[in-house]
């Protein structure tokens, strides 16, 4: 083969090596609107009422579920602590103790959108972040979290 037609032939393999498409897993609108329901139920049983928020890998809201009664700041609590922890693959309630013991990443309260309160966690199949869930209203974030976990718990068949 000549110099020209390697050349060209690298190009190529190089170009379809560059412009494979992504497969990526997200949450179906089902699953999520599924989950916004189980997870008011699961915080109206311990007496609190929240809003809760699901969205998807890329932080999107995908579904949204608001209990009677609950505070109105909680909308945009939920939506931000979903977005937080599917934005960092990460539990809000482990980032935000991180950030108070790492003055590095105390910094992270300055991206728009996060929120570091315990109540968001990541939705996942395997170790792929296919979304994430945001609960906010409990007395206190770490209630938040109980009631995604609860949730995730009650659920767990839909992440296999």
């Amino acid at each position: 083969m000549n110099r020209a037609a390697s050349a060209v032939l690298l190009a190529c393999i190089a170009g379809l090596a560059q412009g494979a498409p992504l497969l990526e897993k997200n949450i179906s609108l089902a699953d999520a609107q599924k989950l916004a329901a189980d997870a008011v139920a699961q915080c109206q049983a311990k007496g609190w009422n929240v809003s809760v928020s699901i969205v998807d890998r890329a932080g999107n809201l995908k579904a949204f579920a608001r209990a009677d009664n609950a505070g109105p700041h909680t909308i945009a609590a939920s939506h931000a602590k979903a977005y937080t922890s599917a934005s960092a693959k990460a539990p809000t309630q482990a980032m935000m103790e991180n950030a108070q013991k790492n003055p590095g990443a105390a910094n992270l309260t300055d991206i728009p959108g996060f929120l570091l309160l315990g109540g968001g966690l990541p939705l996942k199949i395997g170790n792929e972040v296919i979304g994430a869930i945001g609960i906010g209203g409990a007395p206190a974030g770490q209630l938040d979290e109980q009631c995604a976990l609860a949730t995730l718990e009650a659920n767990a068949a839909m992440f296999k």
